[in-house]
């Protein structure tokens, strides 16, 4: 071995050491950032699920109805449900079951004509009308040839040809 090919040979080697030494440095720089995170998270998660804790328990002054309360704007607490039909969520009047009706209908309709006014454009009737002028051409040409072929080997059979 020359001395060029030595040295090349020892270049590379120091070159592939020092990519490795850079690629272990950064993997254990993202070890450690994620071990912190990690760590982190896991705080954040037992601090909640210590406020959810004691949300889950009434305090000590507080009633334990949660209807009582004065300012809840939420049904959290409630089991249960309201007895009149007009409160109930979900449920329509009648003139406003109509509206939406109405509006849908005319939304349907309206883009259903369009749909037909476009199928029906020009554009698209030459459209169509070349490409069925084009398939029948192709199946002309393809039927010619299937009776070609068929007579060929026809004739060829009859001759004796073909085995």
């Amino acid at each position: 071995m020359n001395e060029w090919s030595a040295t090349a040979v020892v270049g590379v080697s120091a070159v592939v050491v020092a990519v490795l030494l850079v690629v272990v440095v950064a993997l254990a720089r993202t070890q450690r950032r994620t071990r912190a995170e990690l760590e982190q998270t896991r705080t954040l998660q037992s601090e909640l699920l210590a406020r959810l804790d004691a949300f889950d328990r009434p305090s000590a002054g507080a009633h334990p109805d949660v209807s009582v309360s004065e300012f809840v704007i939420t049904d959290v607490g409630r089991t249960e449900q309201p007895d009149d039909a007009e409160s109930a969520p979900g449920r329509l009047d009648g003139r406003l079951f109509v509206d939406i009706v109405a509006r849908e209908t005319l939304v349907k309709a309206a883009s259903w004509t369009y749909g037909v006014r476009r199928a029906l454009s020009p554009e698209n009737r030459n459209r169509v009308r070349f490409e069925v002028h084009r398939e029948t051409k192709r199946a002309t040409r393809q039927r010619k040839a299937d009776v070609k072929e068929a007579l060929r080997q026809y004739y060829a059979k009859e001759r004796g040809d073909v085995a």
